[in-house]
């Protein structure tokens, strides 16, 4: 949660226009809660357990010091859009850097999304979705209701399925979606509408799943 308010926070981003380090580095403290959550959601199954999101983004950091001053040129981004962007290619790189070891296509091994981040895959986010029954479903309703989200997922655009993960798993506004996704922020509302809208029907014969996703 943001420890800052919105005044605190827009003063702080002024100051870092003009290359304030100290700025930065409170700005960064603010947003470390979501930018964890983006490293948690994004790293690669494989890597979980060997890497920390917080040496990710301890190395994050270093990039955005080195960058600070490439952001007074795009001022079309808001500041937590442009953290997350910088993160997202710091952790695209650790990814490489590791996975490389196995000894295979690295650009195989690892999806993008339209940012440049490591993508989430269909059958990640089904189970995450289903995972967060566990309080009302058995197992075996979990493991059905896992393969319905799946064939849901299969059939979405795969901008609709980020949009979910942005708005649902890394809490973004639809304002950040849409700068995020270079989209207007009708069409992003609109395509995050659309997706819920298609779980909700694959899954209205779950009574729980009807009142959980919040448009």
């Amino acid at each position: 949660m943001d420890t800052q308010t919105e005044e605190e926070i827009e003063e702080l981003i002024d100051q870092a226009r003009t290359g304030n380090m100290d700025a930065l580095a409170s700005l960064f403290e603010n947003y470390r809660p979501r930018l964890t959550r983006m490293v948690q959601v994004r790293m690669d199954g494989r890597l979980k357990g060997r890497i920390d999101p917080q040496d990710v983004l301890q190395e994050a950091y270093i990039d955005l010091a080195q960058k600070l001053q490439d952001y007074s040129k795009r001022e079309s981004l808001s500041f937590y859009v442009w953290l997350r962007l910088v993160t997202g290619e710091r952790l695209l790189n650790i990814h490489r850097r590791h996975l490389k070891t196995e000894k295979r296509d690295v650009r195989q091994e690892l999806r993008l999304d339209a940012t440049g981040a490591p993508d989430v895959m269909s059958k990640t986010i089904a189970a995450k979705l289903a995972g967060e029954f566990s309080s009302v479903c058995q197992e075996i309703i979990q493991g059905e209701l896992q393969e319905k989200l799946l064939t849901a997922l299969g059939k979405m655009e795969s901008t609709d399925r980020e949009v979910v993960v942005l708005r649902h798993f890394e809490g973004l506004t639809n304002k950040e979606v849409a700068e995020t996704l270079s989209l207007g922020k009708t069409a992003a509302s609109n395509r995050y509408v659309r997706a819920i809208g298609r779980l909700r029907d694959t899954l209205k014969t779950i009574p729980e799943f009807g009142s959980w996703f919040e448009v």
